[in-house]
């Protein structure tokens, strides 16, 4: 199948690299893509909406659209596919609502009765610091709208708390996504990213991953879109994961359904593990970044055979192989991030990184007058697998020391949380 693919970030370019691999794929394209995706797949320019997305597959005859960001999914991007009778897999803009509007989410897991915190809606500075009152410190403070990842803030004082309801009211922060807020409780535990791919009625879940959302070592400074991530099957015992499909993926697929909006694509459910049990976070509705990169690392099996059977709602009996080696990404960032981010450095040391084992996953480059240069916030997401998780550390690690821009920063404790666990560290 001709396979386009919608993105330009390090997600994007993951699913590109193992759609590449696809026995099932003749021909890869990408809109608008980046200097990574084009030495796997032939990028093509597109206009930055649905009908230009679909103009631009029925440009090269695909077979099979792939949507990597929120947005064009909050936009409609599926609606207008499905009304061309193209093939592609992702939400409705209706069913993205659960990523869209945090409120939307919050209030849908209510009437669904999915186990979540707490919370309240503010639209105004006096009913969010009403609900401070309720909740105390520390307390989540949420974006209703998209924000990049940037839009969540725990505060640890009353001070902090009233400092960032005033900026994301204003617009400061995230602009008119913070128009309005969740205030939620906050939930003790740790953090899971557990995703699966929906054709509205089936699921097929993928291995579990854990994502490094705070800037710094030790989950300090503020969140980013994620500045790491990692795969091992042991993040989940059978156990949990019976559970989590139980009490979460399956009543929310049936709920959406019920209520009209059949959920399609990839439903990611951001849990926190608390001693009484898994709670949801948040809803994503599609792939995670960087927890993509560190999946697509360590699948085994033809990825397109798969989404095709999503998108064509014959997921039953489907499956994914993986391997059992865990698989880690480092996200290299530049000067400024997650602020405002420096643009137009060069970057070296790619091909000696990849030339160690590691794949390195391109985000936010352009290319320059000398090679490859930064043009975003997350640049690389270095990732490489190993035979354990301190071996697949230590494999990315040595990658990274390859790679060098002005301003680079990352983060040096990515997967500690899960050598901790397994008594490794």
């Amino acid at each position: 199948m001709k396979v386009l693919i919608i993105g330009s970030g390090g997600r994007e370019h993951a699913i590109a690299w193992r759609l590449a691999q696809s026995p099932s794929v003749t021909a890869l394209y990408a809109t608008p893509g980046n200097p990574g995706i084009a030495r796997v797949a032939r990028c093509v320019p597109a206009a930055a909406s649905p009908q230009g997305w679909l103009e631009a597959a029925e440009s090269v005859e695909a077979d099979l659209t792939v949507v990597g960001p929120e947005a064009p999914l909050v936009a409609g991007v599926v609606d207008v596919f499905r009304a061309a009778g193209k093939a592609i897999v992702g939400p409705s803009s209706k069913a993205a609502r659960l990523e869209g509007s945090k409120i939307f989410s919050k209030e849908f897991m209510t009437r669904a009765r999915i186990p979540t915190a707490e919370f309240v809606r503010a639209e105004t500075e006096e009913e969010t610091l009403k609900a401070l009152a309720r909740f105390g410190c520390p307390v989540v403070l949420k974006a209703d709208g998209l924000a990049a990842g940037k839009g969540v803030i725990i505060a640890n004082t009353r001070t902090e708390a009233e400092a960032a309801i005033r900026a994301l009211l204003s617009g400061e922060l995230v602009g008119k996504a913070g128009a309005r807020l969740v205030v939620e409780e906050y939930l003790a535990g740790e953090e899971v990213s557990y995703i699966v791919l929906s054709d509205g009625r089936s699921v097929v879940p993928l291995e579990p991953t854990q994502d490094h959302k705070a800037v710094y070592d030790g989950d300090t400074g503020p969140n980013t879109g994620g500045m790491g991530a990692y795969c091992d099957p042991r993040i989940l015992t059978a156990a949990q994961r019976a559970e989590i499909l139980d009490r979460i993926i399956a009543p929310t697929v049936a709920r959406m359904s019920a209520e009209g909006s059949p959920f399609t694509g990839f439903l990611y459910a951001g849990l926190m593990m608390t001693e009484g049990g898994p709670k949801v976070l948040e809803y994503n509705v599609r792939l995670g970044d960087p927890e993509t990169q560190a999946l697509m690392h360590g699948l085994d099996s033809d990825f397109a055979e798969a989404l095709w059977a999503a998108a064509h709602g014959d997921l039953a009996g489907a499956g994914l192989r993986w391997r059992a080696d865990p698989s880690v990404c480092v996200v290299l960032a530049s000067a400024g991030y997650p602020g405002t981010p420096r643009t137009g450095d060069a970057i070296a040391g790619i091909e000696a990184a990849e030339a160690l084992g590691a794949t390195v996953f391109q985000a936010g480059t352009r290319a320059g007058a000398g090679g490859v240069e930064t043009c975003g916030g997350r640049v690389l997401g270095v990732t490489a697998s190993g035979a354990g998780l301190a071996e697949a550390i230590g494999n990315a690690y040595r990658a990274v020391d390859q790679i060098h821009f002005d301003g680079m920063h990352f983060r040096r404790d990515i997967g500690q949380k899960g050598l901790k666990r397994w008594g490794q560290a």
